[in-house]
């Protein structure tokens, strides 16, 4: 198997109480991501897309995943890859784990599927590294897995793959840049014992409720009281539109990853287009221009689209 074309899903990172150790896959947006083969040791990186992004295989996110690859190979191979993106670098809805999860599993497959889930990870997050500064996994998880991802536990890895409900999801992505290294700096290096317990309970809430498909407890859990009233503060309309949605039928939802996406939970397409209406209003009064989408939850994660 020489080339290789894949799927590489969105993802919304911490929903919302799980900061850096939840994240679930969309079914839209998506990347495409074609990998050849090569017997040289190098890597080759082709954009396909408007966004510009670095060749340089060591400033890119998937050229630094497929160069650890290769290291673990001894350098005996190479890579040519070509990137579409249509996730937005800095959206808030994982494009860096898109090119370096695509990268890691179809680099893999291309090999023989020679290295287990976790390894796959333990790759793709390199990129994560070169994105945000630090290794994380709630993005890549759930791109490579599909579904609710959990991430116990970085070192040493531990992920539990959550059963995911079938929930609409609405996400407004207004086309202003937060950072992640940026939104990360910004966050309290302590917080009130009082609020870490709120915390902890809004996480079991969520995770039970996605186990027992609880739509109520779901939407009670969807609640952050450490991350997201500092990072909301780089977000227009945030307020209002998480107050607008819920009353316009959301289940709850707040900040994807760092943001400045927002992303908003409902059991019904009738409520996801509702809450898609919400967003639209705000941002049409604030003058920011912005793309929606509603979508569902990916069961998938990294698809094999064609190989050859």
């Amino acid at each position: 198997m020489k080339n290789i074309k894949v799927r590489c899903p969105a993802t919304v990172a911490n929903l919302v109480c799980g900061f850096d150790i939840l994240g679930m896959a969309l079914n839209e947006p998506c990347d495409i991501m074609q990998l050849k083969l090569l017997s040289e040791p190098k890597v080759v990186i082709r954009n396909k897309d408007e966004f510009n992004l670095p060749t340089d295989p060591e400033k890119n996110v998937a050229g630094v995943v497929l160069l650890s690859i290769m290291e673990k190979m001894n350098n005996t191979i190479g890579f040519e890859v070509e990137i579409e993106k249509h996730i937005k670098p800095g959206s808030g809805i994982g494009s860096s784990a898109a090119s370096a999860a695509g990268a890691a599993v179809a680099a893999n497959y291309l090999l023989g599927n020679i290295f287990s889930s976790d390894e796959v990870v333990q790759f793709a997050m390199n990129g994560e590294k070169l994105a945000s500064g630090v290794k994380h996994a709630d993005n890549i998880a759930p791109c490579i897995l599909g579904g609710v991802s959990l991430i116990r536990s970085i070192h040493p890895l531990d992920i539990i793959a959550i059963p995911s409900p079938d929930l609409y999801v609405t996400v407004v992505h207004p086309q202003i840049e937060v950072r992640t290294s940026d939104a990360r700096q910004i966050l309290r290096k302590q917080v009130l014992l009082k609020d870490a317990i709120r915390q902890w309970g809004n996480i079991a809430g969520l995770v039970t409720g996605f186990l027992k498909n609880d739509h109520s407890l779901i939407g009670r859990s969807l609640e952050d009281v450490i991350i997201e009233p500092v990072r909301s503060i780089l977000i227009p309309g945030f307020n209002e539109i998480k107050t607008n949605c819920k009353e316009a039928g959301a289940l709850g939802g707040g900040i994807s990853g760092s943001g400045p996406s927002i992303f908003m939970l409902s059991s019904s397409e009738k409520a996801a287009k509702a809450t898609e209406q919400v967003m639209k209003e705000v941002y049409d009064r604030t003058g920011i221009a912005y793309n929606t989408y509603v979508t569902t939850i990916n069961k998938k994660g990294v698809e094999i689209v064609s190989d050859e």
